[in-house]
């Protein structure tokens, strides 16, 4: 089938990985609105699981963070703010979100954001073997190491997963 050799062009994501010497592949997919992880893990044939979503939310003085969950699995913003030491978490308004971020919500990539904020990544995800997260376009994930949100991120490890 065609759509498996579509090329996405670059992103500021992709250019990001490319710069760091980052090996990943590219999964492009159709984008449905509000189709979300199960959506694109549907098309990929990947388990929803290994899919990690791009979340930007706010702390009670609306400061900007990035929260990386499975696709399948809700933030607890209640023990996330315990973890992170701040008095709540809230996700971001679209709007709020993508000025933020420089990414269209749906297209959220943690790699090359315009804006640095502070990253924290549900601790379990980093064993898996290999995860698909949006390469900063809807309708295009990247696969990787999951190691690499910490190297080249700085993602701190949190547990926060409901």
């Amino acid at each position: 089938m065609a759509k498996k050799d579509r090329h996405v062009s670059e992103t500021p994501a992709t250019q990001m990985l490319r710069r760091a010497g980052i090996s990943y592949t590219e999964h492009p997919y159709d984008y449905v609105e509000h189709g979300g992880t199960a959506e694109s893990a549907a098309q990929l044939g990947v388990p929803e699981h290994a899919v990690v979503k791009t979340l930007v939310m706010q702390d009670d003085r609306a400061q900007p963070l990035i929260v990386l969950m499975y696709g399948d699995r809700q933030v607890s913003t209640k023990n996330l703010a315990r973890e992170i030491g701040v008095k709540s978490v809230e996700p971001c308004k679209p709007e709020v979100a993508q000025r933020h971020s420089g990414y269209l919500v749906g297209g959220t990539s943690p790699f090359g954001m315009r804006k640095a904020m502070p990253v924290h990544v549900e601790a379990s995800v980093l064993d898996l073997p290999r995860i698909y997260i949006n390469g900063g376009r809807r309708g295009f994930l990247v696969g990787l190491a999951p190691q690499v949100l910490v190297q080249l991120l700085g993602a701190r490890p949190v547990h926060c997963a409901l």
